[in-house]
């Protein structure tokens, strides 16, 4: 009897470069994220984050260089990529005039979700996520955490075996925040699934990623586990935030900062 087959790789970067104009946002970016791991992708603003998960799933078609989701292809494949990705951006896209009750059947009714399950889940999320009350409001009238709860949601409902989460913390209390955590190690632990997931809450993603790569001005600079990155930067016991700012050569610059606002 012959051994399992290996599971598939949820996702390969090769070369990617993506260019605005004379704007290089992503510059020949290789990453892989392997079955079972959380891939934590840390930058400064416009380092080019957002940009790459675009490319991932399908939202920028002029990007060179490859990309590999399972197997295929997210713009000559976008059917087939949307169906085992779920995507969390970082602006909430939502249909104001729905309820989150309403948006979610949608959601379900455009992937081709069975109803009565997709029911039993997202019931299951909403209790989780503790928005019962604001369950038939329109989504017009929610807090942002609210409605961030309901887009997450949305990712995970016809459970993709790859999650593409744009600063998904964004606007979430500690309990939600810990909620997302915990929801993420058992997504990945249940099977060879992948989560990319970018966030500037380096605490986070020191506890919660099994890798993660720093990009700054759209190249990568660091990758690995912390104390692959601590090796990497001669700091034995530093935290992801003390590597991120050596790495990205912007240690001196906070310190020089600082120091001029002293002196003000």
């Amino acid at each position: 009897m012959g051994a399992a087959p290996a599971p598939a790789v949820p996702l390969e970067l090769h070369s990617l470069t993506i260019r605005y104009g004379p704007l290089t946002a992503v510059d020949n970016l290789s990453i892989r994220v392997q079955p079972h791991e959380i891939y934590g992708l840390l930058g400064s603003n416009g380092a080019g984050k957002s940009s790459t998960l675009k490319a991932v799933v399908g939202l920028l078609t002029s990007a060179d260089g490859s990309i590999s989701v399972l197997g295929h292809d997210p713009v000559r494949e976008s059917v087939v990529t949307k169906q085992i990705v779920g995507y969390v951006p970082e602006s909430a896209l939502l249909y104001d005039a729905l309820t989150p009750r309403e948006f979610l059947e949608f959601v379900a009714s455009v992937r081709g979700l069975d109803s009565a399950e997709v029911s039993e889940r997202a019931k299951s999320y909403v209790t989780a996520f503790q928005i019962e009350r604001e369950f038939d409001q329109p989504l017009a009238t929610l807090s942002n955490g609210t409605r961030q709860k309901v887009l997450i949601i949305s990712a995970f409902l016809h459970q993709p075996d790859l999650l593409v989460l744009d600063e998904p913390l964004n606007s979430l209390d500690p309990r939600s925040v810990r909620l997302m955590r915990d929801l993420l190690t058992h997504y990945v632990a249940a099977g060879p699934r992948g989560v990319l997931f970018s966030t500037h809450t380096m605490e986070v993603a020191e506890r919660l990623c099994h890798r993660v790569g720093i990009l700054d001005r759209g190249r990568l600079v660091g990758e690995g586990t912390i104390d692959t990155l601590r090796g990497q930067t001669a700091q034995g016991d530093a935290s992801l935030e003390e590597i991120f700012l050596r790495l990205t050569r912007e240690e001196e610059g906070v310190h020089a900062a600082v120091r001029a606002l002293e002196g003000a």
